[in-house]
């Protein structure tokens, strides 16, 4: 069999040629379909590895009108909700025989604005996005929509109607039974560090709060709730404050683990006890929560699952079963838990 040069960008029909196979089966083995047998596969595989084929992925998108790429806007991959989310839909697309693209907007907003476009010019498939927590206004990703293209939002999604699907958590439930349990095991006065009520996450989480405090007739105090960016520093503030001055909290909900671990190190060096003095609910179970002494109670999201359902939704879209007349559909929740741990 002659082998190719090296050098060249051998063409399908070329690779076609030399191994004996239809242009149509070699196509099918670059594109990862999945009924191609396993020993032309390899063959076909080795072959191209020996030769240094590569396939030009922009060409071949101008003739079928498909990439098998699908774009993914996350804002920040050290987020563990977000990390377990990319494994699992790069699992699942990769065995469809779809790319995943994976862009982070480091938060901002302009720079989320500048990846949807950049997706958009680069053809692909679909896109998913968790959106920054300053985004209120989605018109940034009509150009994939209007051309389309579709489009799912998992975690900070519209709070609005958009046309778009949606895969969140149930952050209303989280907040609903976080705030139960601490009311359950006796606590009278809870103080809520949430973020900003401009996310969807976070409105939710509060009014899940909201509502467990209102079912068994407990006051909020409004200078006991926080709206901020949750981190370490703005934790350690609010702490300060909430026991700068009698009567102190004896619970604190915290909207996320960074926040609640937070919180738990500065009991321990003012000498607060916890559980005693103290109980403390986070909100996403980080693995961080589990390991750190005393372990911190929290919500656990399924961040694996959501990945799975979103999954599913961009494969319905891509092969069809979702028509386009099929207009601001319902969000699918995807149900929470809540982990028990020593804090409370």
């Amino acid at each position: 069999m002659k082998t190719p040069k090296q050098t060249k960008k051998n063409s399908i029909q070329e690779l076609a040629k030399a191994l004996r196979l239809s242009p149509a089966t070699i196509s099918r083995v670059l594109n990862n379909h999945p009924h191609v047998h396993t020993t032309t596969r390899n063959r076909v595989m080795a072959f191209v590895e020996k030769t240094g084929y590569t396939r030009n992925i922009m060409a071949s998108g101008l003739r079928t009108n498909r990439t098998n790429a699908v774009g993914l806007i996350v804002p920040r991959f050290s987020m563990f909700m977000h990390t377990e989310v990319i494994t699992t839909i790069q699992s699942g697309l990769h065995a469809h025989g779809y790319n995943l693209i994976i862009c982070q907007s480091n938060d901002s907003l302009d720079m989320e604005k500048d990846l949807a476009r950049t997706l958009y010019a680069s053809r692909v498939d679909a896109v998913i996005a968790a959106c920054t927590l300053s985004t209120a206004d989605f018109s940034h990703f009509d150009i994939l929509t209007e051309n389309d293209i579709p489009v799912l939002f998992y975690d900070r999604v519209p709070v609005q109607p958009y046309n778009a699907c949606i895969v969140k958590g149930d952050d209303f439930r989280g907040g609903f039974i976080a705030a139960s349990h601490l009311i359950q095991l006796g606590c009278k006065r809870i103080s809520y560090l949430s973020g900003s009520l401009t996310c969807n996450i976070y409105i939710d989480r509060y009014a899940g709060f909201e509502k467990a405090m209102m079912q068994h007739k407990m006051a909020i105090r409004k200078d006991w709730v926080f709206y901020q960016e949750l981190t370490a520093d703005n934790a350690r503030k609010a702490m300060y404050r909430l026991f700068a001055k009698a009567p102190f909290p004896d619970a604190i909900m915290a909207a996320n683990d960074v926040t609640a671990i937070a919180v738990l190190e500065y009991a321990k060096e003012v000498g607060i006890k916890i559980p005693e003095d103290l109980r403390i609910v986070g909100y996403s179970n980080d693995p961080r929560s589990a390991i750190i002494t005393p372990s911190i109670t929290t919500i656990e999201q399924f961040p694996a699952n959501i990945g799975q359902v979103i999954v599913t939704e961009v494969l319905k879209r891509l092969k069809g079963d979702v028509g386009s007349e099929v207009l601001y559909p319902e969000p699918i929740i995807v149900p929470v838990e809540l982990i028990r741990r020593m804090s409370t």
